[in-house]
């Protein structure tokens, strides 16, 4: 084909890929979306807005978007059952109550509103819970969101810049990439978006595929009116190198109560794993007693695309001009998709980026493992 067939061509329709596609269109750029309809991981995971403080650059990447999702929601349509909500994280004993106390003082700091509240009034405010709780954080600008109505309304509200195309991309060399058919496409740059996926185009992304569990329930009438998570998913499911579960739910607009979570390394067979999955609702059942009451109309798996130090490779591939990156962002692709564009845009057309992440670009970029300077 003669010239480019877009400015941008982006690889992966998922969150991540429709909210740079997006954000680079509203500058002006034409942006072909490449998409071949495989399992992702923004219809597998649970939608959940959520910040996180693991690192200063996780927790400013994470404020800023969920800041920029509450922006969009009045824009967004029904159908993406954005809510906020509010996270409450749990404290099971002194330890985890500690470490409630930590993280208020972390966030607090950074300007979120949150509040430590004690096991009498977490009792007050979610009666479903089982009693015995030393207390919780509300975190009260967390929310949920249906990640992928929300895709495909980033990509489709852009039409004059934004063209969708069903292909599947099996070579990228910097700014071209081959598609199933033989095809070359090639473009100002390339944007891989495609979650793990992305490693079957580039063999040097150290990404990793961690296994996920999720189950959903029949409607019932409000059970919970926040995000549920233990305290000791920090532990547990974030950090550890093995099979883990860790309680978290929320209940979704439609009444039905969403359950996680689970993770599970080297595993990449997408069946269900009973085992893993009666072992994730036992622990759900140990704080949501009358869950065992329910009726799971479905379990399904996803798998999140996870990089050594937790944090997405968002910028310029060192070796490859003209290719660009935004994968690993692990389990916070949908909190961070407006944050992630934001940032590759900026650095794509050499514009600053927001405040608030510049002084943490480094934190970000490919170069950290890729690269002479990765190895130096």
């Amino acid at each position: 084909m003669q010239g480019n067939v877009a400015d941008v061509i982006i690889v992966g329709g998922g969150i991540i890929g429709a909210a740079c596609a997006d954000e680079l269109a509203s500058h002006g750029l034409r942006v072909l979306v490449l998409d071949c309809q495989r399992p992702a991981a923004t219809a597998a995971g649970m939608g959940h807005l959520v910040v996180l403080d693991h690192s200063p650059a996780e927790l400013a990447l994470g404020e800023y978007s969920v800041r920029a999702w509450r922006e969009l929601a009045p824009q967004l349509p029904d159908d993406c059952a954005m809510r906020n909500n509010g996270t409450l994280w749990l404290a099971c004993n002194e330890e985890e109550m500690a470490e409630a106390e930590r993280k208020h003082l972390a966030l607090n700091a950074y300007g979120l509103t949150c509040e430590l509240m004690s096991g009498a009034q977490l009792a007050t405010v979610e009666p479903s819970l089982r009693s015995g709780l030393s207390g919780a954080l509300r975190v009260k600008g967390d929310g949920i969101l249906y990640a992928p109505n929300a895709a495909r309304w980033l990509l489709q509200r852009r039409p004059e810049q934004v063209r969708q195309q069903r292909a599947e991309v099996v070579e990228v060399q910097g700014h071209r990439v081959r598609l199933k058919t033989g095809e070359w496409l090639h473009a100002t740059a390339v944007v891989l978006a495609n979650g793990i996926h992305a490693r079957d185009l580039c063999a040097d992304l150290p990404l990793q595929a961690k296994k996920g569990h999720l189950l959903i329930t029949d409607r019932y009438p409000t059970q919970i009116t926040h995000t549920l998570v233990e305290l000791g998913y920090v532990t547990s499911a974030h950090k550890g190198n093995g099979p883990s579960v860790a309680f978290n739910v929320q209940q979704r607009p439609t009444g039905q109560l969403f359950v996680g979570s689970s993770r599970q390394f080297d595993n990449h067979d997408p069946a269900v794993d009973a085992a893993m999955l009666g072992r994730m609702l036992r622990r759900a059942m140990e704080f949501l007693p009358d869950l065992g009451q329910m009726n799971g109309i479905r379990s399904w798996t996803g798998f999140r695309s996870a990089s050594p130090d937790g944090q997405p490779l968002v910028g310029e591939h060192p070796l490859q001009p003209g290719l660009w990156l935004a994968v690993g962002h692990e389990g916070l692709g949908v909190t961070t998709a407006p944050g992630t564009a934001r940032l590759l845009a900026a650095q794509l057309l050499g514009l600053p980026p927001p405040s608030s992440l510049q002084a943490h670009l480094d934190a970000y970029l490919p170069q950290r493992f890729i690269g002479a300077h990765a190895h130096a």
